[in-house]
């Protein structure tokens, strides 16, 4: 008699693959929809937060549930009176008990936000020793304690994400895929062995237009590290974990400097005494989050790359070199690779940089997505805005942009221009949208290429605009096109030009 029937196989294939998926990607429902064949309930293709209950998607995940608690008891039975067994066979087992404790437990979790409410972890590792009996030898990682706070992390970093990261669109659920990625990388059992210990080694750079999430995507992956659980106070380490932000383009590069590295008293005018920047304050589980980056001091980025390379730094005004132990998260609207070409931001940083990229999509990608998302959106904001008015408040604004904005209306401030529209609507009833040019216009450009809102014709010419204002020449942007002079003479966009 085999070990598991093929029936039994195949279902703990599926549970395996889920245990360990990214839960923003197609695949969860994959392997949900693998592993209950008819029984899969159909939900909405993305989840996300203004969808109804967060609840309704998990459906699936219980049904598995009833249906694992049984299986795994009975390969429990069988594993001690079994002599051979398939390492295939036993890591199944592994992988959905794994799956099966945390779903078990996942509403303790939820409910726990005190030091003093973990005692249900004794609860859990009776649960551990039952279907990992020491007759069973299991990989070292397996350690009841550090699993649990893996599991804590897991809870985290999802109500993390699925708080902060709104819309149903499909950029929006690749968003939240890739801070999922950020925080665990693509393979989640690689990081449970080992990798919990070196994320914060790892600098994230967030790119994408202003306004549209950086600083949110930046603190879900701040509050979303590995917390160490302690077995025998029953508690965590520091499940408080600090999130350090610096707007780089709103402070002085004296002042950025200091802010960042500290410095001592005298070391320039105006530094009456001793003051520690983010990088010694920051912790071990802390980050510190560098915003408008693009903007920072070349003097400083030589610095900042010190940083990253060797974790150490030194004071302004000191020569003790202090250590770094926190996690580097950086930010910024505008194009690096124009600005290193440009001689304006350095080359071996930004390759420093950009070992784990999180790209935040703008409104107009939303929406050309998926054009229901401004509603959602609009009941997110209302609700935090209006409380129990965010319902009529929502209305009252979706119906002034249906009737005063222009059908396609690209939102170039993108979600924070969105916020002060309900709030203009909720104080005045009215919204006066800048008609301005917008501030980057070649962002604008990208905007309007990714969402697909430009003609062939007018993306040529808005394409040569550009490379005519880097290059100054008509024969040198008929060069980099490949097209003669006269073309390209007309295709130049004054009023773009202008703009640039």
């Amino acid at each position: 008699m085999t070990f598991l029937s093929s029936k039994e196989r195949s279902f703990l294939s599926a549970v395996s693959q889920l245990a360990y998926s990214n839960p923003f990607l197609p695949e969860r429902a994959d392997c949900e929809r693998a592993a209950l064949g008819r029984d899969y309930e159909e939900g909405e293709p993305v989840w996300s937060l203004p969808v109804g209950d967060p609840e309704r998607p998990r459906a699936n995940v219980w049904r598995i549930n009833e249906r694992l608690v049984p299986l795994a008891e009975q390969v429990r039975t069988r594993l001690l009176a079994s002599t051979r067994v398939r390492e295939q066979d036993l890591v199944l087992y592994e992988d959905a008990v794994i799956h099966l404790l945390y779903n078990r437990y996942y509403p303790k979790f939820v409910g726990s936000n005190s030091p003093n409410e973990w005692s249900f972890y004794r609860d859990f590792l009776a649960d551990w020793k039952h279907f990992y009996p020491e007759q069973i030898g299991f990989p070292s990682h397996h350690e009841p304690a550090h699993t649990f706070a893996c599991y804590r992390q897991i809870q985290r970093a999802f109500e993390q994400i699925f708080h902060a990261i709104i819309g149903a669109s499909l950029p929006a659920a690749r968003l939240r895929a890739a801070i999922w990625q950020s925080i665990f990388t693509h393979d989640m059992r690689r990081y449970r062995r080992t990798l919990y210990q070196r994320m914060g080694d790892f600098t994230t750079l967030i790119t994408g237009p202003s306004g549209s999430g950086k600083e949110l995507a930046a603190q879900a992956v701040a509050k979303s590290r590995y917390v160490p659980f302690d077995d025998r106070k029953l508690n965590f380490a520091a499940e408080a974990v600090s999130f350090f932000p610096i707007n780089i383009s709103a402070l002085s590069p004296t002042l950025v400097e200091s802010e960042l590295f500290g410095h001592r008293r005298g070391s320039f005018t105006g530094a009456i005494g001793d003051r520690k920047g983010w990088l010694e304050t920051c912790p071990q589980l802390g980050s510190v989050f560098l915003d408008e980056l693009g903007d920072l001091d070349p003097s400083i980025q030589v610095k900042l790359l010190r940083v990253i390379e060797t974790r150490t730094f030194h004071l302004v005004g000191d020569t003790a070199s202090q250590r770094f132990q926190g996690k580097l998260i950086a930010a910024t609207n505008r194009d690096l690779a124009a600005d290193i070409r440009n001689g304006r931001f350095r080359e071996d940083l930004y390759y420093r940089l950009c070992s784990d990229q999180i790209a935040t999509p703008s409104l107009a990608e939303q929406l050309a997505d998926s054009p229901q998302v401004l509603r959602e959106l609009v009941v997110h904001i209302a609700r935090r805005i209006a409380g129990d008015e965010g319902e009529e408040l929502a209305g009252e604004v979706t119906g002034w942009i249906e009737q005063h904005l222009e059908r396609g209306y690209n939102w170039p401030g993108n979600y924070r221009e969105l916020e002060q529209c309900v709030r203009n609507v909720l104080i005045r009833r009215d919204y006066r949208p800048s008609r301005s040019a917008p501030h980057d216009p070649i962002e604008q450009f990208t905007s309007d290429l990714r969402a697909g809102r430009l003609t062939a014709d007018q993306a040529i010419s808005r394409y040569a605009t550009i490379v005519y204002k880097q290059t100054g020449s008509y024969e040198e942007t008929a060069r980099r096109l490949e097209i003669d002079r006269r073309t390209v003479k007309s295709k130049i966009d004054p009023e773009f030009l202008a703009r640039c």
